[in-house]
């Protein structure tokens, strides 16, 4: 009996370390996820004024740039796949993995060949587990995403949209993210990054925005030349920006999650501890009342 005691108290112990350490990632979670929230709402309203830039110019300059051009033969689509660089977020990462999946086996009914380009450990590690190759990957800044890794990841994706399929190229990006709604609502999304769509999502355009009132200088082109990229790496961002805010918010729900059940866990066991106990305190007054008992019959 007193084995089992020892054994019920050293599991108290165990899950009471563990809950310390699941408690103090849920705060920090909780804490850095206002932040978060905080750089989406101030990177959107650029991307909106970017969007609404870009449209304009494309819709009504009637040029036919490269990153704005529907080509007609797609054969070679490029997914990028935002997951987080650790666990314990629950089924984020999971899920990103799931919706690329489905995008994945579209896009090859369609006949296209896809090309993964990867952003994160936990996917890195989906596809290398599996023996998969990627044409790039990028990881490291997951829960704090930098404007750098957004540029340059833009900048490898418009080149090899802008380069010949047969030179390696490819002919439409995708992006496979988690677009944060609110708190408790994170959605996995899938926006066309490229050739350009000026209605995508949230930040498509209102009619009213879009009205003919601009002249170019120098050119149409040079204006698109000089627009489309910053648009692309934007766009980026603000994906990587709605990222890491759903995986904190992801984090910190499992966290919280885990407490709770790290709490339940403790209260069962020193239940069961204290019916042990009072079990070994019966027996003793049993075995003492027993032992009496005799002593008095022999005599």
């Amino acid at each position: 009996m007193g084995a089992q005691i020892r054994e019920y108290r050293q599991r108290i112990r165990t899950v009471t370390s563990t809950m310390k350490i699941t408690r103090a990632m849920e705060l920090m979670a909780a804490a850095r996820v206002v932040r978060a929230q905080q750089a989406v709402r101030e990177s959107s309203p650029y991307a909106r004024a970017l969007t609404r830039a870009v449209s304009a110019v494309a819709t009504f300059s009637n040029e036919d740039h490269p990153l704005t051009t529907e080509k007609g033969d797609v054969k070679r689509a490029a997914v990028i796949i935002m997951t987080s660089d650790r666990g314990l977020a629950g089924a984020y990462s999971s899920s990103v993995i799931k919706e690329s999946e489905r995008l994945v086996a579209r896009l090859r009914d369609e006949g296209k060949e896809v090309v993964p380009y990867l952003m994160g450990r936990k996917v890195i590690g989906f596809y290398k587990f599996r023996q998969r190759e990627s044409a790039e990957q990028w990881s490291g800044d997951s829960e704090k995403p930098s404007f750098d890794v957004a540029r340059e990841v833009g900048e490898r994706i418009v080149y090899d949209f802008t380069t010949e399929t047969d030179l390696g190229g490819v002919d439409e990006v995708h992006v496979v993210f988690t677009r944060f709604r609110t708190m408790v609502t994170q959605e996995p999304d899938v926006i066309r990054l490229l050739p350009l769509e000026v209605v995508e999502g949230e930040e498509a355009p209102e009619p009213e925005d879009l009205l003919p009132l601009y002249t170019f200088e120098p050119g149409a082109e040079s204006v698109l030349d000089a627009l489309l990229p910053k648009y692309v790496n934007a766009r980026l961002f603000n994906c990587m920006l709605q990222a890491a805010a759903s995986e904190l918010a992801a984090r910190q729900r499992a966290m919280k999650s885990a407490t709770d059940n790290a709490e339940e866990l403790i209260k069962k066991y020193t239940r069961l501890s204290n019916q042990a106990r009072q079990a070994e305190i019966t027996q003793e007054i049993s075995e003492i009342v027993g032992g009496a008992s005799a002593l008095a019959e022999s005599k």
